[in-house]
């Protein structure tokens, strides 16, 4: 990838790790306005805490993409963990809708999900070897 496409994924990244925050954020403020919106299901109180509750990691996963972001390593490790995140959540949502626990609006959280592991993959594989691990330079011997 040239130079320019690995900036464009890093503000892609970047702005997944905000909007990451902003709607767990939402999510876990108001988890009984998100539901509303997204799901057809009666609502209960431990329905709406578990639901902040995900928000709050959101929140946590959001944050460690963007704190990553502003590391000179830019943490792999930390956004490959990241990347996975989005795609069990792009596989949650979307079982959450087949059981008919959300509405069919949901699909676009999923969908977004998925695209951002897909966005957030490729940036991981233009960082991963930037940088040898700490792992690596503990178990390899030095030749003198």
């Amino acid at each position: 990838m040239t130079m320019n496409s690995n900036q464009l994924l890093l503000k892609m990244v970047f702005f997944i790790g905000v909007i990451t925050i902003f709607s767990g954020l939402g999510q876990m403020i108001k988890p009984d306005l998100v539901l509303s919106i997204i799901s057809d299901s009666e609502q209960s109180a431990g329905g709406n805490h578990s639901f902040a509750i995900i928000g709050m990691f959101m929140v946590l996963f959001g944050g460690l993409v963007v704190h990553a972001l502003s590391t000179e390593s830019q943490s792999p490790t930390a956004i490959l963990w990241c990347t996975f995140q989005k795609l069990g959540a792009a596989f949650a949502v979307a079982i959450g809708v087949s059981n008919g626990l959300f509405s069919s609006l949901a699909l676009a959280v999923a969908g977004f999900d998925l695209l951002s592991f897909f966005v957030m993959f490729a940036f991981w594989l233009t960082i991963k070897n930037n940088h040898l691990s700490v792992y690596h330079h503990v178990t390899q011997p030095t030749v003198q």
